[in-house]
């Protein structure tokens, strides 16, 4: 009888084990090629998709590219090798995916883009993009700074990874408002590479070749992060940003909302962080009844000024 009962319970507990390896087995897998964490916002995005994909039961494998693309295409690959339900790619540049992206097509395995676009003339080599209108942040960075200054500013651009899309389209939405009012004039524009780092050395060097700042009326980031990195070069020079030199930029992390209430920084254009949300919506919709989504799906972008910039620091800084 014991014989018999200890069968019965390892049969149990046989079928139990079966069962919980069939649910993982049809627990969504998904693969994401992050750009990497050169900003407070990119590791914000990442905290914020895990979060996502929590709610959702969704198994999330995150691949760290450090700013490669080679490391984000040999990532791709391996998700492919591992037979993932899904990828989401933050691609670090514009161009140079469609080989991969046909090996991820042809292994029927959809392609998500997230806060980054890319350049291919066969669009059905991935499923949809969510991001925000980059165009639209640069022109709403570039038309407060024409207003605060009556249209007559020199201007010093920190630009993000040379090739990204935020990059090119944050610079052509700023500039065709530069073009609009002859009194503005970018005098140096250089890569920051998006890092608080790169930022403050290229502004030291723009200092220094612009009279020791007095050239400059104010410098525009395209994104925060090489904002703080430009504020501290600023000070260092024995400036006062915000005052001699204005600070506008993108993306609404905390550290800016902090500079902003200090009176160091003048403007932000707000990047929500959330991108995975609305992606793994779409995604499940699709593999649910096969329901293609918009081939774009846009987040919102706002502008924030110092007036309410230590509300929104409080709100925030726990969540980065």
């Amino acid at each position: 009888m014991k014989a018999r009962h200890l069968l019965t319970t390892l049969a149990v507990a046989a079928l139990t084990l079966g069962s919980g390896a069939a649910y993982a087995q049809t627990k969504m897998k998904i693969g994401f090629s992050q750009v990497g964490s050169e900003s407070g916002w990119r590791a914000a995005e990442t905290k914020v998709s895990k979060i996502e994909a929590d709610k959702r039961g969704v198994d999330l494998r995150i691949s760290d590219a450090q700013q490669k693309q080679e490391n984000q295409i040999r990532a791709v690959r391996s998700f492919i090798t591992q037979g993932v339900d899904a990828i989401f790619i933050a691609p670090v540049v514009a161009t140079g995916w469609d080989a991969v992206l046909k090996e991820a097509k042809d292994a029927k395995i959809p392609v998500v883009l997230l806060d980054r676009a890319i350049d291919t003339k066969d669009d059905t080599l991935y499923l949809t993009a969510v991001t925000s209108d980059t165009v639209y942040e640069g022109k709403v960075a570039g038309e407060w700074l024409a207003k605060e200054t009556g249209g007559k500013c020199n201007v010093v651009e920190l630009q993000g990874t040379v090739g990204s899309s935020p990059a090119i389209n944050r610079k052509k939405g700023f500039d065709d408002v530069v073009a609009a009012n002859p009194g503005m004039k970018i005098v140096r524009t250089q890569s920051g590479d998006f890092t608080r780092t790169k930022g403050k050395e290229v502004m030291e060097s723009f200092i220094k070749a612009e009279g020791g700042g007095k050239n400059i009326c104010a410098v525009y980031a395209h994104n925060d992060d090489m904002a703080i990195g430009a504020i501290q070069a600023i000070k260092e020079a024995g400036l006062k940003p915000g005052k001699d030199i204005k600070v506008v930029s993108i993306d609404g992390v905390p550290d800016i909302f902090k500079a902003m209430a200090d009176g160091e920084a003048n403007a932000t254009v707000e990047l929500t962080p959330n991108m995975a949300g609305p992606a793994l919506d779409a995604l499940m919709a699709y593999k649910k009844d096969g329901t293609a989504p918009k081939k774009w799906i846009q987040t919102s972008s706002k502008l924030f000024l110092p007036d309410t910039a230590k509300a929104e620091y409080d709100q925030r800084k726990d969540m980065y």
